[in-house]
């Protein structure tokens, strides 16, 4: 279990996930450009789990303090309904004929915290495997620990032109939650947020060290195939999904 110190509230804890799925008919990826969408899972403890995409196809810079937007396209009871999803498909076009979108491949695995301070949320997390990171992990700057600022847009805020999802493609909040916004653009401080398909967000770099900026022991662990959560947990297994990218942080 994640500890904090005394000026930092624990909201939420749990497994944390990170997946990409290469370009249409690339099965074999070997950079950035190859990768058409990146994705982060968290699995709390004791709630939904959350399949969010990050906009960039990558995790925020923290020496930056890049920006990053992103949102929860998926809300399921269990891990195992993300993973079928995210499995290869064939399927057929008029102008293109036959065409495959490659499973989502496995790139990260950890725990994490969402955490509060002076009334901010942080997202916190800390590695488990692979236990070497590698060219995959540096592309999608998914650092072996990070601690990023986490807020939720305002679905009644609008966006600018071309940026953002659509309207029919936002959250639709009950009327108690929307009020949390107090007609702010962002709410920094209600996790509840998350809990909706179609929650905008912004991610913000802020540390590489949660633990001593923030207080937040996190309790990573090592682990092998045997105990690799994105295997029991997303039922992300080899014939499906290929797993080298997390084991070996090689793209193939």
């Amino acid at each position: 279990m994640a500890e904090t110190d005394t000026d930092t509230e624990l909201l939420e804890e749990g497994d944390i996930f990170f997946l990409f799925t290469p370009q249409v008919n690339e099965e074999a990826p070997s950079g950035a450009d190859a990768v058409q969408r990146f994705f982060f899972a968290l699995r709390p403890r004791g709630g939904p789990v959350r399949l969010c995409i990050a906009g960039r196809k990558h995790m925020p810079d923290p020496d930056n303090h890049e920006r990053v937007w992103g949102f929860v396209e998926t809300i399921a009871k269990d891990a195992k309904a993300v993973e079928k999803g995210l499995r290869r498909e064939d399927y057929e076009t008029e102008t293109r004929g036959e065409q495959t979108q490659p499973a989502a491949r496995p790139a990260g695995e950890g725990v994490y915290a969402i955490t509060a301070e002076d009334g901010q949320m942080h997202l916190s997390y800390e590695l488990e495997m692979p236990d070497d990171p590698g060219e995959v992990q540096r592309t999608l700057n998914i650092a072996p620990k990070a601690s990023y600022a986490l807020s939720v847009k305002n679905p009644e805020a609008g966006s600018p032109r071309g940026a953002g999802l659509k309207e029919d493609e936002q959250a639709d909040y009950p009327e108690d939650l929307q009020e949390v916004f107090r007609d702010r653009r962002f709410a920094r401080e209600c996790l509840d947020l998350l809990n909706y398909e179609g929650a905008e967000f912004v991610l913000v770099g802020a540390r590489r060290d949660p633990e001593r900026e923030y207080g937040v022991d996190l309790e990573a662990e090592e682990a092998g195939y045997e105990d690799a959560d994105t295997i029991r947990r997303l039922r992300m297994v080899k014939s499906r999904h290929p797993v080298k990218p997390l084991f070996e942080g090689a793209w193939e």
